[in-house]
């Protein structure tokens, strides 16, 4: 696929996910790239405009990340944000120092609205700052065009060779016009035309998936979450029976969670679909087992081999789907990021089964992306929109052992949290919402009798991205 692009380069920045997701949603496509991608490799891509992010290191000290200043004459339009602002300072020969105090929280920002950046933006608008260096004198050429009552360089510009940096993050919903401020940047700095659009990746995806396919055999995974379901869909949609896919029933799903699975992909779409009823085995496996990260590295050997038995039996194929996305890639580390968690699709299945090749229709494609592009296929609405589950499943909401007797009540429990939020209208509102199995045993009244049993936890949490999340503030009494 081709589609024109910005390149986001990472200084280890808590927010690259986010500014790539704001691209996106300008419907501009967008990678993310390590700070040290050589220049060649950055012209070859043929980037509109290059975004440097954030990042908690210190420009001028030894091992700071920083890029070849070359990056800066290729006539590419660049955004510097935050450290990348101070970055483009120093390379250039401006002065960076240390800030009497950290500032950190909402500002008043006072900006040029004559400036490109700017355009379209209240002359005194709010913007989310987190620093504790700043660029005390701009490099020669730039031009002040936006300042706080604490930061006389909030912003600065040399609009002849197209290179932008503002010290204040616009990625964050903190700054309520810094939407407006990136677009400006996207639309009328880079002169990006909006080509990145979910139709056009369907339909791109499907015409490049049967050319590289063909008339050979494809294996997939379903787990019934949203990234394996709509990769599924994805597959079959492009080549039909010529796709098998095996979904492993570990006995840890929510409730009518595999029926759910076997009627929609197996009944109704008339998917060649493996149905692994595989739940006396996962809880053999789990006996006596109480650490969470224990049953975690259980459960994921298990899947492997359960698979792998699967596979066996359907004998050699050509390729092997895997629902990775772009939070996956991002999320397992890149040179200068610690990895967050390892993501089982990021290295796992292949080196059990027999194929060729590994395909990853959605590898760039964020969650609320995959979303999209579920609702595209025309997968409903109560799968898409679907909450976050672990691939563990409810081992790991199960504090202590697992038994059957603990999933069955975990499960009833979960499924009326669920029933009563979504009666209550919140369901849109709340970004995960479950129950959590304590294990600890409490006192009550059920009746007119006392009553000693176990406790559950209700969780839920709202976020805008999923990457931060915030206790829900709703009625205890809806």
């Amino acid at each position: 696929m081709s589609h024109q692009l910005i390149i986001v380069l990472d200084f280890g920045a808590q927010y690259k996910q986010l500014i790539a997701r704001r691209v996106r949603e300008a419907n501009v496509f967008c990678e993310v790239l390590p700070y040290d991608t050589p220049v060649a490799e950055l012209q070859a891509r043929q980037p509109k405009g290059i975004i440097f992010t954030g990042g908690p290191s210190v420009v001028y000290e030894e091992n700071a990340p920083l890029v070849e200043k070359a990056i800066l004459e290729m006539g590419i339009p660049v955004l510097g944000i935050c450290y990348g602002a101070q970055l483009m300072g120093h390379l250039l020969g401006g002065s960076i120092e240390k800030a009497p105090q950290r500032e950190y929280g909402k500002k008043n920002l006072h900006v040029q609205a004559d400036n490109p950046l700017f355009r379209g933006i209240n002359p005194n608008t709010v913007c989310w700052m987190s620093h504790t260096y700043y660029v005390s004198q701009p490099p020669a050429g730039f031009a002040i065009t936006a300042h706080t009552d604490t930061c006389a360089v909030a912003a600065m510009s040399d609009a002849d060779r197209q290179l932008y940096a503002v010290q204040f993050h616009p990625e964050v919903v903190h700054t309520p016009e810094g939407t407006q401020m990136l677009h400006n940047f996207l639309y009328d700095i880079c002169a990006c035309s909006g080509d990145w659009v979910m139709r056009n990746f369907v339909q791109e995806s499907i015409a490049e998936i049967r050319q590289k396919v063909g008339d050979q055999k494809v294996l997939c995974a379903l787990s019934g979450g949203v990234d394996s379901s709509v990769a599924a869909m994805l597959m079959h949609r492009a080549i039909g029976k010529q796709l098998t896919c095996v979904f492993v029933n570990h006995g840890l799903l929510r409730k009518n969670e595999a029926e759910e699975v076997q009627q929609l992909f197996g009944d109704a779409i008339g998917m060649n679909l493996v149905y692994v009823d595989a739940q006396t085995r996962f809880l053999q496996k789990l006996i006596g087992v109480t650490d969470p990260e224990s049953k975690r590295k259980i459960i994921g050997e298990e899947f492997i081999r359960t698979f792998e038995d699967e596979a066996q039996k359907i004998g050699a194929v050509d390729f092997l789907v895997q629902g990775t996305i772009y939070a996956d890639v991002i999320e397992s580390g890149t040179k200068n990021a610690a990895v967050i968690k390892s993501h089982h699709n990021v290295g796992g299945l292949p080196d059990v089964v027999a194929f060729k090749e590994i395909i990853e229709p959605l590898r760039d494609l964020f969650k609320d992306e995959v979303r999209a592009a579920g609702r595209e296929l025309g997968l409903p609405d109560y799968l898409v929109d679907r909450q976050p589950f672990p691939g563990p499943g409810l081992a790991i909401r199960i504090i202590g052992d697992v038994t059957t007797e603990k999933i069955k009540i975990l499960q009833e429990a979960d499924y009326i949290y669920r029933q009563e939020l979504e009666n209550a209208g919140l369901k849109n509102e709340i970004w995960q919402y479950f129950a959590v199995y304590t294990g600890i045993r409490s006192v009550g009244v059920m009746g007119d009798e006392r009553t000693y049993d176990t406790a559950i936890a209700l969780r839920a949490v709202t976020s805008i991205d999923g990457t931060t999340a915030d206790w829900a503030r709703k009625s205890h009494t809806m």
